[in-house]
C-alpha cells in the first residue's frame, strides 16, 4: 500500500500527450489542447486604435482645436490633420497617421467646429498601437494550452478558423457486479440501482469526452476477462468499476494479471479509495476503481483527471488545490489520508455530514475535497487546509 502521493506521482509519471491530433473549426475547440503553438498572423490590433469615443489631436500649445472631418468604427478614411486641428473619433477607429493623441468627449466641451480640451493631453494617450496586444510572427498561445472561450476568441480575431488539437483519449467503462440493476427493473432483494457508469460518463463528458463503450459483467472471472480484452481494443483508458477488492468474487485483479496487465500500484493508503489500482497494457491505462460511488468519483477526480489532461497534452496536475481556512473544528483519528466531502463559502471551507464511501448524497451538495494527509490530526476552526476545488465549482 502506497501514499496518496506517491500514487499520484506515479500516474504522472507513466503518462504522455498523444501523438495524433486534429484539425477541427474553432467553435469546436472548447476546452482541447493545442498539439501545436499558434503562431500570429497579423499585428494585433492590425492599426493605431481609439479606446475612446472623443477627439483625435493633433497636438499644438492652445486647449482649443478644430474640428475637420469625422471617422468611425470600420472607417477606411485617413484625413490628414495640421497642428491644432482635430477629428471627431469612436471606439474602436482607425487613428490617422499624424493624429497624436485622443481626448474623451467626457473631458472635452464641444461649440460648432471647434472643441476645448478641459485638462491636460498627453502624446499618445488612448490609442492603442500597432502590434500591442500580438506582434506578428510571435507565438501568444503555447503547445498544450488549454483553449476556453478567451482563447477561442483570441484566435478568432487573428482571423484564425480552425486549429490543431490532440485528439481526446478514448475511455472505456467496465461496470462489475451481481448485485446491479438498471432503473427499468424491479428492485428486489439483494439488489441495487446501478449508477456507476452515468456517474463516470458525466464526469467523462465534463472533459469533453464521450464514453466509447459501456460493458457490464456478472462476478465470473472468464467474462472479467472477455470483457476486458474488447475494452483493451478500443481504449486509451479503461475504467472498471468494482471487483478490485479482496472477496471471493472480486475477480479483477486476477483477470487484469492474466491479462498480463502491468501493476503500476494496487491499493492507495486513504479513505475512501484504498482498493484502487493502476496498471498499463502497451499504451493502454487501466483504472480499477473501487465500486462504492463516492470511492469510485474520488478517484476520478484525483487521479483519473490528471492522467486525462497529461494525453489531452496538458501540463494540469488534475484539481485546482487552494489553502482555506476551515470554520470548524476538525479531528481525525483515521490512520490514512482522506478525501472529505467539503464546501467552500464565504472564503472558509466546511466539511460535509455523511462521508461513507457509499454515500453519494453529500458529494451532491459539495464543491470541493478537503485533503487530509496525516493521522491523528486535530484542526482548529480557522486552520488551513488543503482544498481541491470541483470541476465547475461556484464559490461564493
Amino acid at each position: 500500500m502506497i501514499a496518496v502521493e506517491e500514487a499520484l506521482a506515479l500516474v504522472l509519471e507513466n503518462s504522455f500527450p498523444l501523438k495524433e491530433s486534429e484539425i477541427l473549426p474553432i467553435n469546436q475547440c472548447i476546452n482541447r489542447n493545442l498539439a501545436k503553438a499558434i503562431k500570429a498572423p497579423i499585428d494585433l490590433p492590425s492599426f493605431r486604435l481609439s479606446s475612446m469615443d472623443g477627439y483625435a489631436l493633433c497636438l499644438h500649445q492652445s486647449n482649443t482645436y478644430s474640428i475637420v472631418d469625422e471617422v468611425k468604427a470600420g472607417d477606411a478614411a485617413n484625413p490628414s490633420l495640421r497642428i491644432g486641428e482635430c477629428v471627431r473619433i469612436y471606439t474602436g477607429a482607425v487613428v490617422p497617421d499624424n493624429a497624436d493623441a485622443v481626448i474623451m468627449q467626457e473631458k472635452t466641451i464641444r461649440n460648432q467646429d471647434t472643441v476645448t480640451i478641459e485638462g491636460p493631453v498627453n502624446k499618445g494617450q488612448n490609442i492603442r498601437l500597432v502590434g500591442s496586444q500580438v506582434k506578428k510572427g510571435d507565438f501568444p498561445l503555447e503547445k498544450g494550452q488549454v483553449l476556453q472561450a478567451s482563447g477561442l476568441a483570441f484566435l478568432k480575431s487573428l482571423g484564425i478558423d480552425e486549429v490543431e488539437v490532440v485528439r481526446l483519449p478514448k475511455v472505456t467503462i467496465v461496470i462489475t457486479g451481481n448485485e446491479l440493476i438498471t432503473s427499468s427493473e424491479k428492485l428486489t432483494r439483494g439488489k441495487i440501482y446501478e449508477s456507476n457508469s452515468i456517474l463516470l460518463q458525466a464526469a467523462l463528458l465534463n472533459q469533453g469526452i464521450k464514453t466509447q463503450l459501456i460493458s457490464f459483467t456478472e462476478d465470473s472471472l472468464k467474462e472479467t476477462i472477455s470483457n476486458l480484452k474488447k475494452a483493451f481494443f478500443y481504449s486509451d483508458i479503461v475504467l472498471v468499476s468494482g471487483g478490485i477488492s479482496v472477496g471471493d468474487y472480486d475477480f479483477v485483479k486476477q483477470a487484469l494479471k492474466e491479462l498480463e496487465v502491468k501493476e503500476v500500484f494496487y491499493k492507495v493508503r486513504q479513505r475512501p479509495g484504498k482498493p484502487l489500482f493502476f496498471g498499463k497494457k502497451d499504451r493502454v491505462f487501466i483504472f480499477a476503481l473501487p465500486g462504492n460511488p463516492a470511492s469510485t468519483l474520488s478517484c476520478f477526480y484525483v487521479y483519473v483527471l490528471p492522467l486525462i489532461n497529461r494525453l489531452k497534452g496538458g501540463k494540469s496536475d488534475g484539481l485546482i488545490r487552494l489553502s482555506i481556512p476551515i470554520e470548524h473544528d476538525f479531528k481525525s483519528v483515521e490512520p490514512r489520508a482522506l478525501f472529505l466531502k467539503a464546501t467552500v463559502q464565504n472564503k472558509t471551507v466546511r466539511i460535509l455530514d455523511r462521508q461513507h464511501s457509499s454515500m453519494l448524497v453529500s458529494f451532491t451538495m459539495a464543491n470541493a475535497l478537503v485533503y487530509i494527509p496525516q493521522q491523528g490530526i486535530l484542526l482548529k476552526k480557522g486552520a488551513l487546509v488543503e482544498t481541491l476545488l470541483l470541476p465547475n465549482s461556484i464559490l461564493t
